[in-house]
């Protein structure tokens, strides 16, 4: 199944690719090797395309006191760090990278009612770089469960991504594992959980949105 927001970009490189095509056959017609090089390149990258949209079903592991990863991809943060827009205090931080090649559908992490939404532009950090949970193109989003703990979550666009999706406002109640968003190509995602949060999960290790439990909360 592909997600709807590669609808567009999927059929512009599809007329891209075609026109590329025709133009080598009018152009070269006798050239057999670069049209047939021509089709093999515009396969491959067509399937690239239609790998990064794709947006296979989840069984979700629902858990009351489950924090769900929100993207596919790999911890690249574990650590204990001030979060100065919503909380202003300290929280736990966890991130998760997403490589152009992980599904990028983004998952609410805890079932609850969003509470806090704000959109922030910014800059096209590497996804990676330090500077890029407070510099770059971002949304923030708080959820709070229905024992009053709030689960702070942020998408942050990279290099590469250059939009983000949100589905979601303030004052909307939301499923655990449900469909929060989508970043376009290479990003990340931050979470930011109380102190006494019990991390599941370590750095490096590969997780999957909606199935993967990065912390259990109280």
């Amino acid at each position: 199944m592909l997600h709807r927001e590669g609808k567009a970009t999927i059929f512009i490189s599809l007329i891209v690719l075609s026109a590329l095509n025709a133009l080598v056959f009018w152009l070269a017609p006798n050239l057999i090797w670069l049209q047939n090089g021509i089709i093999l390149i515009s396969i491959v990258l067509l399937g690239i395309v239609l790998q990064f949209f794709r947006n296979p079903t989840v069984q979700v592991n629902v858990g009351e006191n489950f924090v769900l990863s929100p993207a596919d991809g790999k911890v690249v943060v574990i650590e204990e760090v001030e979060e100065p827009e919503f909380f202003k205090g300290k929280r736990l931080q966890v991130s998760v990278f997403m490589n152009p090649f992980n599904v990028h559908v983004n998952r609410n992490p805890i079932a609850g009612v969003v509470k806090y939404f704000k959109y922030h532009p910014g800059k096209y950090l590497v996804a990676w770089h330090p500077k890029s949970s407070t510099e770059n193109e971002r949304t923030t989003t708080v959820i709070e469960h229905a024992n009053g703990t709030q689960v702070l979550f942020r998408q942050i666009a990279g290099a590469l991504a250059k939009r983000i999706c949100w589905y979601v406002k303030e004052g909307m109640p939301v499923k655990q594992g449900g469909e929060m968003g989508f970043i376009k190509f290479g990003s990340r995602v931050d979470l930011f959980l109380p102190l006494d949060a019990k991390i599941t999960v370590e750095l490096n290790q590969v997780v999957k949105g909606g199935k993967t439990v990065l912390a259990e909360i109280n």
